[in-house]
């Protein structure tokens, strides 16, 4: 009698469930109540999945460069680095200092560090680091002060 009621139980899943079907939520728990473990397992097995990138699965959402550093924005795939200048004359930094870049990104130093420079318009890039640091590195200078982006 169990055998016979094992195949009625995969027939009736087989029927709710085309091969051409989606996995959801639906689905799964018409599985999951399959008393036949071998039933089960065909009624998981038939759950068509979603192609990667297809409509019913979402890409990861990219990080915009204007969203670089920002805290609790969360993203499964980031960028390494933003570019930008520093515009007007730029004398350098000390701890807690604030440097607005071109792009409108404010950034403030998070460390002791400290800078006297004279440099007219630098390129300036800021690149994660470690634990979730972010360095800014600026041209004509080999020194890259800890900062958060406070803006």
């Amino acid at each position: 009698m169990a055998a016979p009621t094992a195949l009625r139980l995969f027939a009736c899943a087989t029927a709710l469930l085309p091969l051409a079907s989606l996995a959801t939520d639906d689905s799964l728990r018409r599985c999951r109540v399959i008393a036949d473990a071998n039933a089960r397992l065909a009624c998981y097995d038939a759950i068509a999945l979603p192609a990667p990138g297809s409509a019913r699965a979402p890409a990861p959402a990219k990080e915009t460069p204007a969203q670089f550093g920002l805290i609790g924005a969360q993203r499964q795939v980031s960028l390494d680095a933003v570019e930008s200048r520093i515009p007007g004359n730029f004398e350098g930094w000390s701890a807690r200092s604030r440097i607005t870049l071109e792009n409108g990104q404010v950034w403030q130093i998070d460390d002791d560090s400290r800078a006297i420079l004279e440099l007219k318009n630098p390129k300036a890039r800021v690149r994660k680091g470690a634990l979730g640091a972010f360095y800014l590195e600026v041209e004509g200078t080999n020194r890259s002060p800890r900062v958060k982006r406070v803006q």
